[in-house]
C-alpha cells in the first residue's frame, strides 16, 4: 500500500471529524504519532565532509572541458 502523504492523511481526519459531527457518532481516535528517528550524525559530517572535494573535482573537470572546447575552436580556425 502506497503512503499517504501528510496532507491527505490530514485531509482524511479532518472529514471524518466533519462527518462524524453530522452523524452524531464519534471519530475513531487517531493513532499515536511515529517518534522521528534522528539520523546519525556520523553520515552528516562525512558527507559534508565530501562535499568540498566533490565540488573542487567537479570545478577541474569543467575547466579541462573548457581547455579543450577552445582548442578545438582555434584549430577549426587554421
Amino acid at each position: 500500500m502506497a503512503k499517504k502523504s501528510k496532507l491527505a492523511e490530514r485531509a482524511a481526519e479532518l472529514e471524518a471529524a466533519v462527518v462524524g459531527l453530522f452523524t452524531g457518532s464519534s471519530a475513531p481516535a487517531a493513532p499515536a504519532k511515529k517518534k522521528k528517528r534522528r539520523k546519525a550524525k556520523k553520515a552528516k559530517v562525512v558527507k559534508a565532509a565530501k562535499r568540498p572535494a566533490k565540488k573542487a573535482a567537479k570545478k577541474v573537470k569543467k575547466a579541462a572541458k573548457k581547455t579543450a572546447k577552445k582548442a578545438k575552436k582555434k584549430a577549426k580556425k587554421r
